[in-house]
């Protein structure tokens, strides 16, 4: 796997990989992860910057709300040992 790019973001580390024909996008934010696969054959993705392209304001801001659902989640699950 290798690093292809990032998108930069002022609330989330955004980095692009590409492995096995494949996109990885990872998303990074206070210790937590999202990551999508997008097989370069299944969607004709043809380089980086088209995949960069469809990472729109709007997603970002729908991977930005599974955050505060993952986080609260996880503050729940843990509430007992604090």
């Amino acid at each position: 796997m290798r690093v292809i790019g990032e998108i930069a973001h002022p609330e989330l580390r955004i980095t692009i990989f590409y492995m096995n024909q494949k996109y990885l996008v990872k998303f990074e934010k206070n210790g937590l992860e999202q990551t999508y696969k997008i097989s370069e054959f299944d969607y004709a993705i043809q380089s980086v910057e088209q995949l960069k392209m469809a990472i729109t304001e709007n997603f970002i801001d729908r991977v930005s709300f599974l955050f505060a659902e993952m986080n609260k989640s996880l503050s729940e699950a843990l509430k007992e040992f604090s």
